[in-house]
Parts: structure tokens; sequence; C-alpha cells
């Protein structure tokens, strides 16, 4: 089963999500949340993390106090989640389908990483599944006022690659980034789980 279907539309543009669309980080990054937000006492359900996927991390502990009564200091908790993150970054592999797609593309079109992410973690990320210096633009969420599914991100993708928005198709695998490109007046195509 395919994880998407290649638009058969050329676009000048193309933004591509890191974490879920590019590498299959999805099941570390839970893993490494689940065992941080426990150590301080609270909790994310696997249904919820995948609901807030895209989200900055400080937003997502923001999130969890809210809905579940907590008090886990947003800065600790997301920092500590990362480095968690990190020291298992090994185990990722690339979502070959969207890696090849983004490597077909990038002989007509620019590219972009536009992650929810912050940007020594994306990286990294980039790095560990062979697509280091790969993209000549990343965009991160400690680069824009806000992130998904506002479309920040994405619109300043395009004006780093000089291409308007409505000429840029997002790849993306969470509801957040879905609003955003619809925000920003871009096409998008879901990437699925693999």
């Amino acid at each position: 089963m395919p994880v998407f279907t290649p638009p058969k539309k050329r676009y000048l543009g193309y933004i591509f999500d890191c974490d879920g669309t590019l590498a299959d980080s999805m099941p570390v990054h839970y893993r490494a949340w689940v065992d941080t937000v426990q150590k301080y006492g609270g909790q994310i359900p696997e249904d919820l993390f995948y609901a807030l996927g895209g989200w900055p991390s400080a937003k997502i502990v923001e999130f969890l106090n809210q809905r579940f009564g907590t008090a886990l200091n947003p800065a600790i908790v997301a920092s500590e989640k990362e480095n968690l993150y990190l020291e298992r970054i090994g185990t990722i592999q690339p979502i070959r389908q969207v890696v090849n797609f983004a490597r077909e593309v990038a002989e007509f079109a620019k590219i972009a990483v536009a992650s929810g992410g912050i940007l020594p973690v994306v990286k990294r990320t980039l790095e560990t599944i062979g697509c280091k210096d790969f993209f000549p633009v990343i965009v991160t969420s400690e680069q824009v006022k806000r992130g998904k599914p506002f479309p920040d991100m994405f619109l300043e993708a395009a004006r780093r690659m000089s291409v308007p928005p409505c000429d840029c198709l997002v790849l993306e695998d969470s509801v957040a980034g879905f609003e955003a490109a619809k925000a920003a007046g871009m096409d998008y195509v879901i990437v699925g789980r693999p």
C-alpha cells in the first residue's frame, strides 16, 4: 500500500514535513514523549500524540497541562523530550517513497522542509535518513511567530524558495499541517503512516 499518491500536476516548489513524512520517526518521538512526561507525573495517550502532530513541543506540554490538569514545565519537558529523542535517533529510517519523490522533483523544482521541530533536531533527523544538506531551505518552529496549524512556516518556506504560495505543494502527515497548507493557499498531499 502506498504511503501517498504522487500528484500528476507539477509545482514550482515542494515543501516537505520531516517527522512522519520524510522520516519514519513518529514512533520514536512518541516513546520519548511517554518516557519524559511520565517521569514528571503526566500522560500522553498515543491517539492524542498523533492528533497533535506538527505542534511545537512546548505547545504540546501546555496542551497536556490544560487537558490533564498537570503543571509540567513546558521548557524543561520539551528540552528533555528532544534530548531523549536524539539519544534514540539511530533507529529511524527514511520513508523511502517520499524521499525518492523529493529527489525526483528536485530535478525540476525548488524543495524545502517545514517542520514543527527545532532546527538542530530536524537537521539530525535529515542526516540520519540520508538527506543531510539535500534540502536548501529548512524552516522550523522557532524561526516563525506561529507554528502549525498556522501558515507561517509554509509561507516562510515559499518566500525563501522565491516561489509564490499558490505554486507550492505541501507533503504532510498531520491535521495541523493540512490546515496550515490550506491557510497558506497551497495544495497538499496526505502522507500516510508506513
